[in-house]
């Protein structure tokens, strides 16, 4: 039977809209003279883009742009985290869960004038599955590998298996993904931003493009850095990329086959810093942005500003890299886990709304336990367990990033600097290091932070999305070695019965407690602000806003 849900609903926005139409063309001559459509839409993100191909990437940043120009086969409801139809309008899911029938829209066209069609689908993931050279590095096809696996030939012997059979356009406009076996990571998987379809076109002119350097000092491919280079089937086309301004121009797509977006022209521009952000709305120059400091959210809703709260499905963590001899010891970590006082944290830097987290997802998904062991504020414990474990003096690096706020740490040198203190009152000698955003995540991918501040926002509502991204196999982010982990993690995510599969969580976080590889810290609602002009797009609890939703009052 097959799945099918509506595709973009105008809903209360457009209701919103057909109501103020008589009231809009009495005004239309003062508009006009106030710019009204014509004016481009400015939000100011707090980091750039990586690459205008989407499978490259892993940010949320890359991911925001990319989901105004590229439609994925599932997605999730406006402002929801139900999956529902993309570029598929009916799906179905054979019974043992290994093939995917997916039947597209009709007439959908590529921003290169391109017809989507079910060998177009085919084209896209064969092109991701037969990638080679650097492609098959982690840090260039991460979703890939996460959904995916490995390639159709793996270069490296670390690489998985692939999970990926096939694809087969069955007729015009239905498509066939084949993998080997069930897996909690689908439907979830076919909506991740990653593989955003591209035209047949598109791949052509790409087919030869290669990625230079090596491991850590990777070049892209040009296609992936200049505008006009790739063409998607979303509601906005990418008409500008200026990396030294750091403000990619997007420009509504007239052919799109869904609701027109409600701007002609949107500006993703780059302020990393909060409050040049507000600063920034406040005169004007954007009309919204994203991260709103905690602080900032009741005066901005006093001076009119329309402050929409997400729901919370985010985790922040304070992870103990495994390799650093004194954190290969669970009493360490343990010390190090009760010198933390986590509720000061939500109390003083965190939105209203934030909690301690107790394991590494949030209480809002299936498979949260409410089991596993608490972890409770004593510093004077912390001092005995480093004691008890030969540790009394111990002098550790820690870790943070600079110039970047994300949803679930919306001030790292804060957040930073109240664990630090923590830690040295349990008698730790702490040694500060800090990178940008982007050396920060290789730095910390690589192994080389033994105590480091990260976290995670949910792309699919389902709990491997969080622990298993982490703790499903061996990597050198967290230097965790548990085969009994690992082992009960692959066989509860390829368990077909929902049941049986969440009662698997919460086995798999009550274990993951115990071996305490870092500590949840929280998980927060993020606020996004817009400016009193504009009719918001429904807000996200997975940070993904269509910002074709949106429209001038």
């Amino acid at each position: 039977m097959f799945t099918k849900t509506p595709r973009k609903p105008l809903g209360l926005l457009a209701v919103a809209a057909s109501l103020t139409l008589v009231a809009t063309a009495c005004a239309e001559s003062d508009r006009d003279s106030a710019g009204g459509d014509d004016r481009p839409f400015v939000f100011a993100a707090t980091g750039d883009i990586t690459a205008l191909d989407p499978f490259l990437a892993s940010d949320g940043e890359t991911f925001r742009y990319s989901r105004q120009v590229f439609d994925t086969l599932l997605e999730h409801e406006s402002g929801g985290t139900e999956i529902v139809g993309g570029l598929a309008e009916e799906w179905e899911q054979s019974e043992d869960g290994t093939v995917w029938t997916f039947k597209l829209h009709d007439g959908v066209k590529f921003h290169d004038g391109d017809d989507l069609d079910a060998e177009a689908v085919c084209a896209n993931f064969d092109r991701w599955h037969n990638l080679s050279g650097g492609y098959q590095s982690s840090n260039n096809s991460y979703y890939w590998q996460k959904i995916f696996g490995g390639f159709a030939e793996n270069e490296d012997d670390s690489l998985p298996e692939s999970r990926y059979v096939s694809c087969e356009a069955q007729d015009e406009l239905t498509a066939v993904i084949e993998v080997t076996e069930y897996s909690s990571l689908y439907p979830g998987g076919f909506s991740l931003a990653a593989f955003g379809i591209m035209s047949p076109t598109t791949l052509e002119n790409i087919a030869d493009a290669e990625i230079s350097g090596d491991e850590g000092n990777f070049t892209l491919p040009e296609y992936t850095q200049v505008a006009g280079t790739v063409a998607g089937t979303g509601p906005f086309t990418v008409e500008d990329w200026d990396q030294d301004q750091s403000e990619i121009t997007l420009k509504r797509f007239d052919d799109y086959w869904g609701d027109p977006a409600g701007f002609e022209t949107m500006l993703l521009r780059t302020i990393p810093d909060e409050n040049a952000r507000r600063q920034a709305l406040e005169a004007g120059d954007i009309h919204g942005y994203d991260l709103v400091a905690p602080a900032d959210v009741g005066p901005l809703q006093e001076a009119g500003f329309e402050v929409p709260t997400r729901g919370v499905f985010n985790v922040l963590y304070l992870a103990y890299q495994q390799d650093d001899e004194a954190l290969a010891d669970l009493e360490v970590r343990e010390a190090l886990s009760h010198a933390v006082n986590r509720q000061r944290i939500v109390d003083t830097i965190l939105p209203e709304g934030g909690e301690v987290a107790s394991q590494f997802h949030p209480d809002t998904l299936d498979g949260w336990s409410p089991d596993v062991r608490e972890i409770e504020y004593d510093p004077e414990l912390a001092r005995e367990k480093l004691s008890d474990a030969g540790y009394e003096d111990l002098e550790v690096e820690f870790c943070y990033p600079t110039e970047v706020t994300r949803p679930y740490m919306p001030a790292p040198k804060d957040i930073f600097d109240v664990i630090t203190e923590d830690l040295q009152e349990a008698g730790v000698t702490v040694n500060a290091s800090s990178y940008e955003w982007a050396e920060y995540i290789n730095q910390t991918d690589s192994g080389n932070c033994p105590l480091y501040l990260l976290g995670w926002t949910g792309d699919y509502n389902d709990a491997y999305n969080f622990i298993g991204t982490w703790f499903s196999t061996p990597n050198s982010a967290w230097g965790l070695d548990e085969p009994e982990l690992f082992d009960l993690m692959a066989e509860v995510s390829t368990n077909p019965d929902e049941e049986e599969r969440i009662a698997g969580y919460q086995e798999l976080n009550e274990m993951v407690m115990d071996v305490l590889p870092g500590l949840p810290i929280s998980s927060s609602p993020p606020s996004i602000v817009f400016s009193s002009e504009v009719q918001p797009p429904n807000v996200s609890p997975l940070t993904q806003e269509m910002f074709a939703e949106a429209s001038w009052k």
